[in-house]
């Protein structure tokens, strides 16, 4: 049996070890990480949290919909065992929700009715051999880049302040973005200390030869797998391969340790070649998009 359970309702030490105990496990399904970058969120629980789906959800007009947060690449359903009908939960989410915009992870495979979901990409890099094996992947430009960021003295610093890369994202990618708002910039706030406190984020930023930053990124680690979660250049100063010698910089320290670099995924051409460029290879996930409005035909039909 499935049942919507409420945030307040919710048995955290069970609903938090299915998500660490899950096939499809993910830091972004913890109770502590969704606290943080939802407005409001619920819980889909299959019998004694066998599996769980949790609802990031908003209300407007007094409608709930569900909506994917700011800072949250993957969601969907999290089970201990590898099979469950994802279906009854799809069904019981459109029951429960007019309107749904959610992203679901790369382990979570259906086959949805067709209007309900779109195909999105993340691009992974596997890192199951040292960082000199790893570089030979390394397309033609990205070498390049290398070569043109060590002839220009870029250094690379770890633990670096956080509101140093949130201004440098938001100065850069953030004009580009209009509608990450202030209050999306104190959840990444609020979030990267909080993965710093718990040893689960690291900030890695990148400084020219007279000590200006150039470029920075924070990662999240969890298991086997390092994701970019946010990251940024200067757009002002693009051309010194800052952005290719943050993220091998990056490789090079986790290839040790992980077997998974995951560059949080692009479904734009040139980002997604970009990636592509080190190695990765593509993992489509599915993005469910449901609009019910048979509630506003009944509206109109009174």
């Amino acid at each position: 049996m499935i049942q919507h359970i409420k945030r307040k309702d919710l048995d955290i030490l069970k609903y938090d070890a299915c998500i660490e105990n899950s096939i499809q496990s993910r830091i972004y399904g913890f109770s502590w990480y969704l606290d943080i970058v939802a407005d409001h969120w619920d819980v889909l629980v299959l019998d004694d949290y066998e599996a769980v789906m949790p609802i990031p959800w908003k209300s407007k007009y007094g409608i709930k919909y569900v909506y994917p947060p700011f800072w949250l690449l993957e969601l969907g359903i999290f089970s201990l065992e590898e099979k469950f009908d994802i279906q009854l939960f799809l069904k019981r989410l459109f029951d429960e929700f007019r309107f749904v915009e959610s992203r679901l992870n790369t382990d979570n495979k259906f086959d949805s009715p067709k209007g309900n979901s779109l195909v999105r990409e993340m691009q992974v890099l596997r890192l199951n051999e040292d960082h000199d094996s790893v570089f030979k992947n390394y397309r033609k430009d990205r070498r390049k880049d290398l070569v043109k960021a060590n002839k220009l003295g870029l250094m690379e610093k770890w633990n670096d302040n956080p509101e140093i890369l949130i201004t440098l994202f938001n100065n850069n990618v953030g004009k580009r973005t209009p509608f990450i708002v202030e209050k999306d910039y104190q959840n990444l706030l609020r979030l990267i200390k909080e993965c710093i406190k718990n040893s689960v984020g690291d900030i890695l930023s990148i400084y020219d030869n007279e000590s200006n930053l150039v470029a920075s990124g924070f990662f999240l680690k969890h298991k086997n797998t390092v994701t970019i979660l946010v990251s940024s250049t200067d757009f002002k100063n693009r051309n010194n391969g800052a952005n290719t010698f943050l993220i091998d910089r990056a490789i090079y320290k986790y290839e040790k340790n992980f077997g998974v670099f995951n560059f949080g995924g692009s479904s734009m051409k040139s980002i997604a070649k970009y990636f592509l460029s080190f190695g990765a290879k593509t993992i489509p996930y599915k993005q469910i998009k449901y609009n019910n409005l048979s509630f506003l035909v009944k509206l109109f039909k009174r």
